[in-house]
């Protein structure tokens, strides 16, 4: 069962950030955050998840169109962007060595990175649960960072999935309830 939202209205309650959808004049200040996430993530050990180009300027595109992606913003501009969708992930279907906690809908967060201001994971999992309790979300085996950040907010590593070109990430899950705002 596929389920989507209109997210088109701001949203913020005592957070730092607004989270909203992206519109396409922003693709260059978002671009410019995925570009500044690579060279950390370089930096941290983690080289290969994104390379040098990912994600394409065609999939931030669709994601835009669609809906499906997100900034987070203070009165000084964006500072964050995420991919946010509620329904079926394909990429999920099969999980290794593993299992997931529930077969419930959920939402997935993909694509998630920040210009190093700080304080995004939390904005964005707030954002996320007010309208699911169920979320997935999956990494790279060399995303330390990620890996521990996720963990933090509550995530459980439920096992290997792979991603459309067949590289393997590590799948977690958050199963909490709907955040009230």
């Amino acid at each position: 069962m596929q389920m989507k939202y209109n997210y088109k209205k701001i949203w913020s309650d005592d957070m730092a950030y607004q989270i909203r959808t992206a519109r396409m004049e922003e693709l260059p200040r978002i671009e410019a955050i995925y570009a500044r996430a690579r060279a950390f993530m370089a930096s941290t050990g983690n080289p290969n998840q994104w390379g040098n180009k990912n994600p394409p300027t065609h999939q931030l595109v669709e994601d835009i169109e669609k809906g499906d992606l997100f900034v987070a913003e203070d009165a000084a501009g964006i500072h964050g962007v995420f991919y946010f969708w509620i329904g079926p992930d394909p990429t999920y279907a099969v999980i290794e060595d593993g299992c997931w906690l529930s077969d419930e809908p959920y939402g997935t967060i993909h694509r998630i990175a920040s210009d190093g201001s700080g304080g995004l994971f939390p904005a964005v999992m707030k954002f996320c649960r007010s309208r699911i309790g169920h979320i997935r979300i999956d990494t790279h085996h060399d995303n330390r960072v990620m890996q521990h950040v996720v963990e933090k907010h509550g995530f459980s590593r439920r096992g290997i999935i792979h991603i459309t070109d067949g590289s393997p990430r590590i799948a977690y899950e958050y199963f909490g309830h709907l955040l009230k705002i």
